[in-house]
Order: C-alpha cells, then sequence, then structure tokens
C-alpha cells in the first residue's frame, strides 16, 4: 500500500452530483437528485448509478493525467470503466455468496498501514480524507472491496495454478530462457482480447481493432492514449505501461517481436492464444550479475494459540535458550520443541537469501554474528529463538533465471486464469447496460 491511497481517496468525492444538486432551484430538490443519479447498470440484484460511476471516472480521470496520457474519447472511457465496475461489483457478490471477508481487525491494521505509509497518524489521515470531502466510511469500503477481491483471487485461482520443474527447465532451454535470458525490457502493451470460441467474423473484427491501433500508432499517435483507448488489458487506464521486464518474465511471441525492434519502436500485431497484441520497446538493457550475501540459520519455533499465551511461548524459550548456552544441542530441542517444518532438520533453513523470510525475522538475522543465538522474536507466526551458522556472497544470477521463470509461468497462468474466471461469473451474472441512455 502506498501514496495512491490518499489520491483514492481525493479521488471518491463525487462534486459533480454535489454541484449539480447545488445548481438546481431549491423548489425542486426530488427532481433534481433524479436527473443526476440515475441507474447505469443492473448487476443481477443491484444496481450502479450515475454518480457511482462518476466517482469512478474521476478516479480514471486523474490516473490518466497523473501518468502524462492524452485522455480517450469520454464515451470510450465511460466504457471501460463501467464495464470494470460491472466486473468488480459481480466479483464482490460471489465473494457475499461463497463467505470470503475481510475481518474489521485485519481491515484496520491495512488502514493503520496506509497511513504510516503516508506518514500520517489514523486521525490525520482521517482529517485528510474528510479535508477532501470522502466519508472515512466510504474510504473503508473502497479498501475492504479491494482487499476482498484480492483475497477472492488468491483463494479461487491463484492457489490453484501449479508450475513444474519440466516447466521451468523448457522456458529455460527455449529461445527467451537462452539467448535472451540476460536482457530486461519496458514495454508498453496493448492487447485487443478474443473471447474463447469466439467466431470468425468476431475474431475478424477484434483483428481488425487491432490493426485500427497500429495505425494510429503509425500515424504517431500517443501510445498511452491509445492504450486507453484500444486495449483491453489491466494496465490500459495506466496507458498500456508493463514496467521493466526480465526477458525470462515474458511469453516467447513478445521476446522474439523485441529481439528484432529498435528502442522507441512498435511491433506489428502479434497473435496469441487470448488476443491480438502490439508491443512499444521503450528502453532495453542487460542484467549485470546478482551478488547477495546469504545466511545459514537454523530456529526453533513455538507458536502461539489459545492454549499458549505470549508470555508462554517466550519464556520457554529463554529456558530453551538457557540450556543451549550450558551445552544442550540446538538440533535435539529444535527436533523435539519447534513447531515448524523445519524441526525434523534440527531447525535447519539453509541458506536464506533477502526476502526469503518476514521482515522481523530477517532484520533479527542481520543483526547476529555467526554462531550467536539471539533472544525470542515475535513475528506472525510466532516467538522464534534463530540462531545463524555462516554467512556467504553468493551468485544469485542462475537462481534468479530459475525464480524469473517460475514467476513468468505462474504469473502467465494465473493472468489467463482470472480472466476466464472473470469471463465466466460474468457470462453466469444478468448484466443489463443502461449507460448509453441519455
Amino acid at each position: 500500500m502506498s501514496v495512491r491511497w490518499l489520491a483514492l481517496a481525493a479521488w471518491l468525492s463525487a462534486p459533480l452530483a454535489s454541484s449539480a444538486l447545488a445548481a438546481e432551484p431549491a423548489r425542486a430538490p426530488a427532481r433534481a437528485v433524479i436527473g443526476v443519479d440515475r441507474i447505469v447498470a443492473v448487476v443481477n440484484d443491484e444496481v450502479i448509478t450515475r454518480v457511482d460511476l462518476a466517482q469512478q471516472l474521476k478516479i480514471a480521470i486523474d490516473s490518466l493525467k497523473r501518468h502524462g496520457t492524452p485522455l480517450p474519447a469520454p464515451d470510450v472511457l465511460e466504457k471501460q470503466v463501467l464495464e470494470r465496475m460491472v466486473s468488480q461489483k459481480i466479483q464482490l457478490q460471489f465473494a457475499k455468496d461463497s463467505g470470503a471477508r475481510i475481518e474489521d481487525a485485519v481491515l484496520d491494521k491495512t488502514i493503520a498501514r496506509i497511513a504510516q505509509d503516508n506518514k500520517l497518524t489514523l486521525e490525520g489521515l482521517r482529517a485528510a480524507l474528510e479535508k477532501d470531502g470522502v466519508p472515512f466510511a466510504r474510504f473503508r469500503d473502497e479498501i475492504r472491496n479491494e482487499m476482498i477481491i484480492a483475497r477472492l483471487r488468491e483463494r479461487e485461482v491463484d492457489s490453484k495454478i501449479v508450475v513444474t520443474e519440466a516447466e521451468i527447465d523448457a522456458l529455460l532451454q527455449s529461445v527467451q530462457g537462452t539467448e535472451a535470458r540476460n536482457d530486461e525490457y519496458q514495454i508498453g502493451h496493448i492487447l485487443v482480447r478474443v473471447p474463447e470460441q469466439a467466431s470468425p467474423e468476431e475474431i475478424q473484427s477484434r483483428q481488425a481493432r487491432a490493426q485500427s491501433a497500429l495505425e494510429q500508432l503509425k500515424k504517431d499517435a500517443d501510445f498511452r492514449q491509445v492504450a486507453a483507448t484500444f486495449s483491453d488489458a489491466p494496465e490500459a487506464l495506466q496507458g498500456g505501461m508493463l514496467g521493466w521486464r526480465d526477458a525470462s518474465r515474458l511469453p516467447a511471441l513478445f521476446v522474439d517481436a523485441l529481439k528484432g525492434m529498435r528502442v522507441g519502436q512498435v511491433s506489428d500485431v502479434l497473435r496469441s492464444s487470448n488476443g491480438f497484441h502490439i508491443l512499444k520497446l521503450l528502453d532495453q538493457r542487460g542484467v549485470a550479475p546478482v551478488m547477495v550475501q546469504q545466511t545459514h540459520a537454523r530456529h526453533i519455533l513455538i507458536r502461539t494459540n489459545e492454549l499458549i499465551s505470549e508470555s508462554e511461548a517466550r519464556n520457554r524459550l529463554l529456558g530453551l535458550r538457557e540450556r543451549i548456552d550450558n551445552g544442550a544441542d540446538f538440533a535435539e530441542l529444535a527436533r523435539l520443541q519447534s513447531q515448524d517444518g523445519s524441526a525434523s532438520k534440527g531447525g535447519d533453513l539453509g541458506w536464506l537469501s533477502p526476502g526469503d523470510t518476514v521482515p522481523d525475522f530477517e532484520r533479527t538475522l542481520n543483526q547476529l554474528k555467526v554462531n550467536q543465538l539471539s533472544e525470542p522474536v515475535r513475528t506472525e507466526f510466532g516467538w522464534h529463538l534463530i540462531q545463524v551458522l555462516g554467512r556467504r556472497e553468493e551468485d544469485m544470477s542462475k537462481e534468479r533465471l530459475r525464480l524469473n521463470a517460475r514467476q513468468s509461468l505462474r504469473e502467465r497462468k494465473a493472468d489467463e486464469a482470472y480472466q476466464e474466471w472473470v469471463r465466466l461469473l460474468r457470462d453466469k451474472a444478468y448484466v443489463d447496460l443502461r449507460a448509453e441512455e441519455r
């Protein structure tokens, strides 16, 4: 979570609705409300109103402006934003029906972290929101909805994605895994999606749409504006910017196209299983060897629960620490006492790289000398007793390639599976769009 949440808070206000109401004569307030806040879409048994759409349009417009992206035609932008609102509402309805929820305590911690990230107290965040005309309750609802959808995606899609070692090997042995694996590309991306089992006429229509986008780019149209107008990809309203991507995290189709391009050049229309793509190469760089300090560590974990309190868990580790100081074997105590999967290995966690463990654990790890025992350390998993066994500088280039390949395959599978899952949800839903009515 970052500063974007404060921007979100500012965007959530609805000045169009309030100013329009204020401009109406006092004698007909009810008629003014009907004129401003009408239904633009029905999604199952819920509605999206003109004021709802105006709020989200303001968010989208501010986002495009902040990224320096020229705005697409108003009707095009409105259609894209409304479609995303429909998709979100369908997912939230599914979440409600399936029991997915965010507990108030978890939401409170997230909002506290948002305030901290923006260098504000919770009271300061509330004041900033109220100053922008955003009720704190509405802000909480927006954050809760984002968290619910993220949890829903993890439960229904991401957790079911499997990447095999054979798939990683095949990717690394491919052209993109060998010839181009030391390159990183900064790219823009336009996707014109083709629905599964689309008819030949529909495929031809989608290809013509992609070709129309390409023709505009060949006439030096702004890539961000064209992406915001034509693209069906999630990053469309960010001007199609994908940022820097390692070659091993890109589809072979993209890498093959990028290898023959100069910086600033736009690709031809590329065809994949999920649609038509256009790429713009914004920059390119080689990847230097990745040297990191690794730490060999072991630990004993005592988890807290209704039977073991915080103080009891800590005191148990203090007792174990004293026994180790007096000559007891760490590994044997870990096998007997630790409540972690590493217990069978004497608590041995192997060689750890930065980021492999949670921050509180890693912070303690970095402060220990070799063979030194920590004091009991609290993390989200419970209480730990940690010992450092060794340190080394390691070239992680090969490991990084393999990790990037795994992430690439997982992201690709997850994105495709998520889009398909959302499409199936939408197909089953009753959706009546009325935005075109004036």
